[in-house]
């Protein structure tokens, strides 16, 4: 064991090290809640790990994505995060990926054989995709519901999708997931808090949303926390 993880050690024992340390787990999605998921994963011991994500941190990012600084703006959010998570284990045997996952491209990225997904995007198809073919290789994964609109910390919780309510990602997730014979069994974060609707913002059309709520700081980052410590308590079981 590195000395860095001393105090890992001391409450997962030995054999709890060993088991993180072999892990390896496959992150999709680098914004506010798969940056803090994956930074935390890592930290706990994960010995490797695959990142992906097609995009580039932009201003807007800054109030709540931990890649995101004025003197990271318009660089790649793979590269930043890989830097990151390799001054913390430099020993991490690691993957980047740059790129938008398309659903065409999920069955090959899954098939090297993750003991854990961890999906934190928000494009709806590639979400569904990811989700059954995690589900249809038997793969552990949680998936990140909708963290804008909402700022109550108390209101987020991890649960299986069939119970998720007061959330509007996780409502097209689940109708849409029958599609593909799946109606639960897949472990999800997301708030019961009901969305500020005042908070939506309309976009033009040209992009793959069609809107966005607001989003407070640590709300996604919250969703991530969560995500990282289902998926360690899971590793160690």
């Amino acid at each position: 064991m590195t000395d860095w993880l001393v105090r890992t050690e001391l409450l997962v024992k030995e054999e709890g090290i060993r088991k993180l340390q072999s892990a390896n787990v496959l992150v999709v999605g680098l914004g506010g809640v798969g940056a803090a998921a994956t930074e935390f994963i890592v930290r706990a011991g994960v010995g490797k790990m695959i990142i992906v994500d097609g995009d580039v941190i932009d201003t807007s990012n800054i109030n709540r994505q931990l890649p995101a600084l004025h003197n990271t703006v318009g660089k790649s959010k793979v590269s930043i995060v890989a830097q990151k998570l390799k001054n913390i284990n430099p020993k991490l045997i690691l993957t980047e990926i740059e790129e938008f996952i398309e659903p065409d491209r999920v069955e090959s990225l899954l098939s090297e054989g993750f003991d854990y997904v961890v999906d934190c995007i928000d494009s709806i198809t590639p979400k569904l995709h990811i989700i059954a073919e995690a589900k249809a290789r038997e793969i552990p994964i949680i998936s990140s519901m909708g963290a804008g609109g909402k700022m109550l910390a108390s209101s987020v919780q991890v649960t299986d999708i069939s119970k998720s309510y007061n959330c509007m990602m996780a409502r097209t997730i689940r109708k849409r997931l029958k599609f593909f014979g799946i109606r639960k069994g897949v472990k999800v974060v997301f708030s019961n808090e009901l969305p500020n609707a005042e908070s939506l913002e309309m976009t033009d059309g040209s992009g793959y949303k069609k809107s966005f709520y607001g989003t407070i700081s640590y709300m996604p980052s919250l969703f991530g926390l969560h995500m990282a410590e289902t998926v360690i308590r899971d590793l160690l079981k």
